[in-house]
């Protein structure tokens, strides 16, 4: 099997590639399973990222199905599947508290352009040399984030006021707030929780979110349980996408967005190529690069026509796509055709989904996307460390863009005293 290396260079969609190489009917039904198999883990999560980013669920939908298609189809990446990520929710949340639903839309479309100028310009290649120590900094620093922001919604909590943003006012915010703690919602997702990493490890080849959801959806209607649910909260979902429109662009709120996009940006493109990696490692290919971030930037900026949120490519549901057996990037098409189908067919159910199981699934997301045994092998060096620390605590206390930017700064930092000191 190639690897890709003599091509990787190419600005040539992945799809083309394999559609040339000739495409039969036995890689079509492979592709076909894969893109269910995906479609049926990205339902829940899609929506869970999107609440969990101050949004409404159906713009958790719409992005991985319009962004995800079009990932797939450009991409430099023949396994990619693209959508909606955990990484982006801390940015979004304080996007859309700061801007609004229109500085989002705005900040989404701006940061697709610059991540189409980065690939076009052939820059790609360098997101690829942030040090080890910053992206597992920042990952988890991210974990720890996302999970802070979900003891609301899990426990139930009512706050007396809006939920702050940083980390330690929001940490106070909620300890004031445990006399209010709903025990229904308590246990509903902290259930969840606990049934997702049971099937993971009993049956690791269920869709355990989708049935968490299900299941919690069930009891809660059952029981009568008293917990806000996505009906309650935020209304009927669509049965469908929205018409394409331009958000709007008065001059002084785009110079505002500025900064926002651009941590959009590096971030997006981070987290694109590192998913591109894992899946070159699961398979012995190669992706290429600045097609990859070409197709990302076109499809954060149709996911905000579409009225979407931030997309890029997920490690997650790409190495589920790898290990449900995908052929070709059809595989990622059809998984965005099968989530719009699902949101046609069933959107009327997604009403009775209590807020608590999707707070659940995140706490599972956050378990998973943290590289906990990198941490601790990088926090019992020095040299790891010294860069590890704080990004991790910038990411937590301040803001990621500063985490991973002084990451990035003290190992430049390093790296040139080792060259100076083999030198001297």
């Amino acid at each position: 099997m190639p690897d890709g290396s003599s091509t990787a260079h190419l600005y040539r969609p992945k799809l083309v590639t394999t559609l040339t190489e000739g495409y039969g009917l036995a890689a079509l039904r492979h592709d076909v399973m894969a893109g269910l198999t995906v479609a049926v883990v990205a339902l829940p999560l899609s929506m869970a990222i999107a609440v969990a980013s101050g949004v409404t669920p159906e713009r958790g939908l719409f992005t991985a199905i319009i962004g995800g298609f079009l990932v797939s189809a450009l991409g430099g990446s023949r396994f990619q599947i693209g959508g909606p990520a955990g990484a982006f929710i801390v940015l979004v949340a304080a996007t859309v508290a700061q801007f609004g639903i229109e500085g989002l839309l705005l900040t989404v479309l701006v940061s697709g352009m610059m991540l189409t100028l980065i690939g076009a310009s052939g820059l790609g290649s360098l997101i690829r040399y942030i040090p080890h120590p910053v992206t597992v900094g920042f990952t988890c620093g991210i974990s720890v984030t996302i999970l802070a922001s979900q003891l609301r919604d899990l426990g139930g909590l009512t706050l007396a006021g809006a939920e702050p943003g940083p980390f330690v006012p929001k940490l106070l915010a909620l300890a004031h707030a445990l006399p209010t703690l709903n025990w229904s919602a308590l246990a509903i997702g902290a259930g969840s929780a606990a049934l997702i990493f049971a099937l993971r490890a009993w049956r690791p080849a269920w869709p355990a979110m989708l049935i968490a959801i299900v299941l919690a959806a069930i009891a809660a209607l059952l029981l009568h349980l008293p917990v806000e649910t996505i009906g309650s909260r935020f209304g009927a979902i669509p049965r469908g996408l929205p018409v394409p429109h331009l958000p709007d662009i008065p001059s002084g709120l785009l110079l505002q967005i500025l900064p926002a996009a651009l941590s959009f940006t590096l971030l997006g493109g981070v987290e694109s190529l590192l998913s591109a990696k894992v899946a070159d490692g699961m398979t012995g290919r190669k992706h290429r690069s600045n097609m990859e971030l070409v197709a990302q930037g076109i499809a954060n900026i149709a996911s905000a026509l579409f009225g979407g949120i931030s997309v890029t490519g997920t490690i997650a549901r790409t190495a589920t796509n790898i290990r449900a057996g995908a052929r070709s990037p059809l595989s990622g098409m059809l998984h965005s055709a099968f989530l719009l189908s699902f949101m046609v067919i069933a959107a009327p159910l997604a009403s009775y989904i209590p807020l608590p199981a999707l707070a659940g699934v995140l706490v599972v997301v956050c378990w998973y996307m943290a590289e906990k045994e990198a941490f601790l092998h990088l926090a019992t060096d020095w040299r790891g460390a010294v860069v590890l620390i704080p990004t991790f605590a910038l990411t937590v206390f301040e803001d990621l863009s500063l985490g991973i930017i002084s990451g990035c700064l003290i190992a430049a930092l390093l790296a040139g005293f080792d060259r100076w000191r083999a030198n001297g």
